[in-house]
Order: C-alpha cells, then structure tokens, then sequence
C-alpha cells in the first residue's frame, strides 16, 4: 500500500485551486470517505465543503434513515436529486465548492448526467474490508439495516461499479490519512484540467 502522500506544495495547491472552475463533487460507496475527504479537500481549495445528505435532512427535516423508512428509496432519490441540482447551481465559477454525494446518489441516471455536466466527479473508492470497517461505526445506513454489511457492501459495489466508473477520475481511499487522499483528488483533478 502507497502510504506516501503524493507531494504537492502550497503554491501547487493553490494554482490548482485557482484552475478548478466548478464545483467538485466526490461520488462512490458509503464508507468510503467523501465526507471526512471532501472536508479536508475544501479546506486545501478554500472552498466550501458541502454534504448532501446533511443537507437533505436539514430540506426534509428528517434523517435520512427515516426517510428512506417511511417513504422508501425512490421517494429518498427524487429528493436527493433536486437537493444535488439545488447544490450545484449553474456549474459556474462562482457555484465552486466541495460535495459529497450519498452513495447511491450517482447510480441515478438523471443525477449522474447532472453531475457529469455541471461538475468535476471525482469516484472516491475503497476495497470491501476498509467500507466494512468504517460503516461498521455507525448504526446509521438503511441499506445496511437487513443483512450482513460485507453481503451487502459487495452487492451494492458491484451492482454500482457500472455508474461509479463512469466519472472521469477515479481515486482509491485506504488507510492512509485523509490528507493524502485529498491530496492524490488535487493531482488528479490537476492532470483532468
């Protein structure tokens, strides 16, 4: 495993900074990290960090789990959908901020044809052992709630693989510290440019 962060100074952040001309958007499996990531890449950016399913609940004033208990899943995704076009604004320069997306936010086509359009989709990924060690802290995945996660966790990836290679840069998120993560999105996204 690569545990070196790829090494980028502060004058390099920042001229990639200054060249990322519309919202980044980090899509993927829960557990994977985009929230913990996509915070420490808007700090990086001086950009706002925005999290989707944060901002779902705060529309609906309701958690997500309930939600997707009281009203099921397609309701869940049509909201979801309206709240990431909300989020994303034009796609303009001025629109330019972090997102993270729910997990299953990009495997709706209309979302995912949104994204691809309006902002840089970066597939934030990550082995089967790693999401079930990290979704395992949490009790708070309705997806998660009938089963045994790591059954669930690989049907899902392997059901999502389709729509999640579809974004143009792809990063694998491992052990190594968020920072490094953050900092292989900026090279990627640098290289994407």
């Amino acid at each position: 495993m690569d545990l070196e962060p790829p090494i980028l100074s502060p004058s390099d952040i920042a001229q990639i900074a200054r060249r990322i001309d519309r919202p980044v958007v980090l899509v993927g499996m829960m557990g994977v990290g985009k929230s913990t990531v996509g915070r420490k890449l808007a700090a990086m950016i001086h950009a706002p960090f925005v999290d989707a399913d944060e901002e779902i609940e705060t529309a609906a004033q309701m958690s997500v789990s309930d939600i997707f208990t009281q009203y099921g899943e397609p309701y869940f995704r049509d909201g979801e959908r309206r709240v990431i076009a909300r989020l994303l604004g034009s796609g303009a320069r001025g629109d330019r901020k972090v997102l993270a997306t729910g997990g299953g936010a990009f495997c709706d086509a209309e979302t995912r044809a949104l994204l691809l359009e309006r902002a840089i989709t970066v597939w934030l990924d990550s082995d089967i052992d790693t999401l079930v060690e990290r979704v395992g802290r949490k009790n708070t995945r309705p997806l998660l709630r009938n089963g045994d996660p790591r059954e669930i966790l690989t049907r899902l990836r392997d059901e999502r693989l389709p729509a999640y290679s579809q974004a143009p840069i792809h990063i694998t998120s491992g052990h190594a510290p968020h920072q490094h993560t953050a900092l292989k999105i900026l090279k990627a996204i640098d290289q994407w440019l």
